[in-house]
């Protein structure tokens, strides 16, 4: 398999993913607010309307894969890879105003006497816990395998919508157990849930903004290119590497030291040979930067 069909099939993986989600956040969605309406629990409504805001970041999640998939033309020598982490960016948004309105009518419902929920509508909410867990994990080794920062994000909501239907469990379990006056632990537990939400939003969209705005990667990546070129004969040690991240692409900048003596061309050759072990070990090393410093011996 060559370079470009290696990078494409990660893309149709992490866009078959963000479908997938799509597919289940419809189904669940659905059952969560019918759930909720019928069975008196505003938590469970809130929870659902998560849902469908999962169903928004999902397709977001596909589009941004989708153009960041496209290959470098006259306007965009560098690729679209950027589109992958303004996805990721869209997401967080999302996931942040949703906490603040889920947050704002809790907090209404909370002073507003009520009944408490129906106690079925916590089995619905046992078998949304498992799958959206389920979900999460799925998504985040997906994200993992192909690096995509914006289908990570799409398993923080599945793990968000865990989180919150796990505080509504808890809310609905304290209202029904408690008895008359605990009728509003179930609009408290959304308000603890879009706390969650907010958290979770706030520190994705750093790590979006850190894409966008050419962060450094890890240290074990960084380390990792550095270690590759060190085994091209000729080479005797990496002075400088800088790495820039686009999308699920790298554009790598290095700074290599070899013999001072060698004549001009020896050193343009190891140059060579270093971009192509580098952009050999991994399919989404997109170009690589080589710049020659003398070694000097003591």
């Amino acid at each position: 398999m060559n370079r470009v069909s290696d990078r494409e099939n990660k893309s149709q993986k992490g866009m078959r993913a963000a479908v997938v989600n799509i597919i289940l956040n419809l189904v669940l969605a659905g059952v969560k607010i019918l759930t909720g309406f019928f069975g008196n629990s505003y938590a469970l409504i809130a929870d659902g309307i998560e849902s469908l805001l999962d169903i928004f970041s999902s397709t977001i999640v596909w589009g941004g894969l989708k153009i960041g998939s496209l290959p470098p033309d006259d306007n965009h020598p560098y690729g679209h890879g950027r589109a992958e982490s303004l996805a990721g960016m869209m997401v967080s948004v999302t996931l942040i105003l949703a906490a603040f309105g889920i947050a704002a009518h809790s907090i209404q419902e909370i002073f507003v006497p009520h009944h408490a929920p129906a106690a079925y509508t916590l089995f619905v909410l046992t078998g949304v816990i498992v799958i959206k867990e389920m979900m999460y994990q799925f998504l985040w080794k997906t994200g993992n395998d192909i690096k995509s920062l914006s289908v990570k994000v799409d398993a923080w909501h599945a793990r968000s919508d865990a989180l919150t239907s796990l505080a509504a469990f808890i809310g609905i379990s304290i209202a029904l157990l408690a008895g008359k006056g605990y009728e509003s632990a179930d609009d408290w537990a959304a308000l603890f849930a879009s706390g969650v939400i907010l958290f979770n939003g706030s520190k994705i969209l750093r790590s979006s903004i850190g894409d966008l705005m050419d962060s450094a990667v890890s240290p074990e990546t960084e380390n990792a290119f550095k270690d590759i070129a060190r085994t091209v004969p000729g080479v005797f040690d990496v002075e400088k590497c800088r790495i820039r991240k686009s999308g699920l692409n790298f554009f790598v900048e290095m700074h290599i030291v070899v013999d001072g003596d060698i004549p001009i061309k020896k050193g343009h050759q190891i140059a060579h040979d270093v971009k192509k072990a580098l952009m050999d070990s991994d399919p989404h090393i997109l170009d690589v930067l080589t710049h020659i410093e003398p070694h000097e011996y003591n």
